[in-house]
C-alpha cells in the first residue's frame, strides 16, 4: 500500500528575491465528511422534488455540488448496505447478507485504509454491525435496542465505554461530531469522519421542538396508496410492511395516554421504555401533541379506507418530523467547516442506507427492489472537482463510496473491492463516462423474517427491471420503468417484450457472474 504525505505539492512558484516563500505551494489533502442517515428518501427531500419536506441544508449540499438521481442500493436493509459501504463489496462477498449477522471488522475498509495513509478516522452514530468498530481513531456508537438506538437519552460505546447520553439522538450525534472535529482530532491530518444519524428510523419519534411540526399537515397520498398487485407475484401480495395492518397501536401510531403509559398493565412494554427515556418536558409536550390524535382514532368511527388514510396521516408527520433535526444539524456541521475554512478542501456526502416506502403500494419499510427503497439520496459537495448543481444521472450503486473515498484521497483501491469510483462521473460533468455500467444488481436475502419480503435479486437497466423472487417461490416481475415508472404492471411472460426479457435474464446473469454472487 502507497503511502501518501499529508500536503500534496502543487505548481511550483516564482520567487522574487526578497521572498521567503517556499518553491512550492501546498495544499492539504481533502478531508471526507460522510454523513448518512437510517431510511431517509429521496421523496422526502426537497432537493429531489419533494414539496412537503424541509430540508434546506441537504439542498444546499447539492445545489453547491451535484444530486445524483440514479444511486442505488445493493441490499436494501440498514446492516448490510452499510458493510457494503464500508468495503465496497457486496453482502455475499463481505460475508453480512442480513441483519441476524456479525460484521466481520477483520477485513479491509475505507476507513482502515485512509488511516493506513495519514487520515484520521472517526464514526459517531449509528453503526448497526454488532462487531466492535475497527480502524477508527475515535467512535461513539449507539448500542440500545440490538443497536437500533435509541432517540432519547441514547447508549453509546466510545472507545471501548458504556456510556448514556441525556438529550436526542440527533442532536447528540451531531454535537459529538462538532466536539471531535474541534477538540479531538489532530488537526495537522485530514480527517475522514462517518456521522450516522437513527433518524428517520422507525418508531419515527421527534425532537421536543418539533413534536407536532406536522399536524396541520395534509400529505398527499400515494396514488397507489390502495395497490391490489393485481398482476404482480405473491411476493408484494405476502409482504408485512403494509400501513393497514402492520403499523401497531404503540409502537408506530403512538395511541397512548399518559396514564396508560404510567401503568404496570401497560402491554407494549418496548414503547413505554423508550418513553420512559424522555425527560418530563418532552413528555408534557409529547402527551399535548398525541391527545389529538388519540381522540380521533377512539372516537371516529371510519371505514376500512378510511383508517388506512389516517393511519398514513399519522406516518407520515411522524416521519418527517424526525428529518427535521437531522437537517439542522448538517447545517451545524457546514457551518463549522466554513468558519474553519475547511469547507471547500471538505467532501461532503450526504446519502441514506436505503429508500423507503412512503405510503407507494400501501407500503412503509424498505426492502423490496422497487424504485422508492433501491434509489438512494445520494448528494455530495467539493468544489475542487465538483461543478455546482451538477445532476449525475450515470449509475451508482452504494458499493462505489468506498473506492470513490480512497480515490480522492490518493490511495489505492483493494483488489477485491466490487464498486467503482464515482470521480470520473464527475470530470463528466454527471454523465456517464465511456464505458461505465449500464445495469445496477441488488440482491435482498433476509427471510423468512421480520417484514416477510421474500429473498430475490435482479437486475435495472436505464428503461427496465427485472426481479426473480425465490427460496419459496419461484416468480419473476419485470417493469418498463419508462411507461411504468411506479412498478405497477408486471410485464413478465408477456409476448410483445419476449426478446427484451430474454436480454435481460442475459444481463441478470452476466452480473451474478461478475460480482460473484452464486447464492440462490
Amino acid at each position: 500500500m502507497k503511502k501518501i504525505l499529508n500536503y500534496l505539492p502543487l505548481v511550483p512558484l516564482t520567487l522574487t528575491a526578497c521572498s521567503q516563500k517556499p518553491a512550492q505551494e501546498e495544499v492539504k489533502r481533502p478531508n471526507i465528511l460522510f454523513i448518512m442517515t437510517d431510511d431517509h428518501t429521496t421523496q422526502a427531500i426537497s432537493a429531489y422534488g419533494s414539496e412537503f419536506a424541509n430540508t434546506p441544508n441537504i439542498d444546499r449540499i447539492a445545489n453547491e455540488g451535484a444530486r445524483f438521481d440514479n444511486c442505488f442500493v445493493t441490499n436494501a436493509l440498514s446492516g448490510p448496505s452499510r458493510a457494503c459501504i464500508l468495503t465496497g463489496k457486496f453482502g455475499h462477498i463481505n460475508g453480512f447478507t442480513d441483519n441476524s449477522q456479525v460484521f466481520d471488522g477483520s477485513q479491509k475498509t475505507f476507513p482502515k485504509l485512509l488511516r493506513e495513509n495519514g487520515y484520521q478516522t472517526a464514526i459517531i452514530g449509528k453503526w448497526h454491525l454488532i462487531s466492535e468498530p475497527q480502524g477508527f481513531d475515535f467512535y461513539s456508537i449507539l448500542t440500545g435496542q440490538h443497536e437500533q438506538g435509541d432517540y432519547y437519552d441514547p447508549d453509546f460505546l466510545e472507545n471501548g465505554k458504556d456510556i448514556v447520553e441525556k438529550g436526542y439522538a440527533t442532536d447528540i450525534i451531531t454535537d459529538k461530531a462538532l466536539t471531535y472535529l474541534k477538540e479531538q482530532r489532530d488537526k495537522n491530518k485530514p480527517f475522514a469522519m462517518m456521522v450516522h444519524h437513527k433518524a428517520p428510523h422507525r418508531n419515527w419519534m421527534a425532537a421536543e421542538r418539533h413534536l407536532g411540526y406536522y399536524n396541520d399537515v395534509t400529505f398527499p397520498e400515494p396514488f397507489n396508496l390502495f395497490d391490489d398487485y393485481a398482476t404482480r407475484s405473491k411476493a408484494p401480495k405476502e409482504q408485512d410492511c403494509n400501513i393497514a395492518n402492520t403499523l401497531t397501536d404503540y409502537w408506530d401510531l403512538k395511541l397512548a395516554t399518559e396514564e396508560e403509559l404510567a401503568s404496570n398493565d401497560f402491554p407494549d412494554k418496548r414503547f413505554q421504555g423508550v418513553y420512559n427515556r424522555m425527560p418530563e418536558s418532552t413528555k408534557k409536550r409529547w402527551n399535548e401533541v398525541y391527545a389529538e390524535r388519540i381522540h380521533k382514532f377512539r372516537n371516529t368511527k371510519m371505514t376500512e379506507k378510511e383508517l388506512v388514510r389516517e393511519k398514513f396521516q399519522s406516518y407520515m408527520r411522524d416521519y418527517m418530523s424526525t428529518t427535521l433535526a437531522v437537517d439542522e444539524g448538517i447545517g451545524k456541521l457546514l457551518d463549522y467547516l466554513e468558519e474553519t475554512g475547511e469547507l471547500d478542501n471538505t467532501l461532503i456526502i450526504y446519502t441514506s442506507d436505503q429508500g423507503f416506502f412512503l405510503g407507494e403500494h400501501g407500503f412503509f419499510d424498505k426492502r423490496f427492489m422497487y424504485e422508492e427503497c433501491q434509489r438512494m439520496p445520494l448528494v455530495m459537495r467539493y468544489p475542487k472537482l465538483i461543478k455546482a448543481g451538477t445532476k449525475a444521472e450515470a449509475f451508482a450503486m452504494n458499493v462505489d463510496f468506498a473506492p470513490t473515498f480512497l480515490d480522492l484521497a490518493g490511495v489505492e483501491k483493494q483488489d477485491d473491492i466490487q464498486g467503482t469510483s464515482l470521480l470520473p462521473i464527475f470530470q463528466n460533468e454527471g454523465k456517464a463516462p465511456e464505458g461505465w455500467r449500464d445495469a445496477v444488481y441488488y440482491h435482498y436475502f433476509e427471510y423468512p423474517a421480520e417484514h416477510s419480503v421474500k429473498r430475490h435479486y435482479g437486475v435495472r437497466t436505464d428503461r427496465y427491471k427485472l426481479i426473480h423472487f425465490y427460496n419459496d417461490i419461484n416468480e419473476w416481475e419485470m417493469y418498463d420503468l419508462e411507461n411504468d415508472p411506479h412498478e405497477m404492471n408486471n410485464i413478465y411472460g408477456k409476448a410483445d417484450v419476449k426478446e427484451i426479457q430474454n436480454h435481460l435474464k442475459v444481463r441478470l446473469d452476466e452480473l451474478r457472474v461478475q460480482y460473484n454472487d452464486t447464492i440462490q
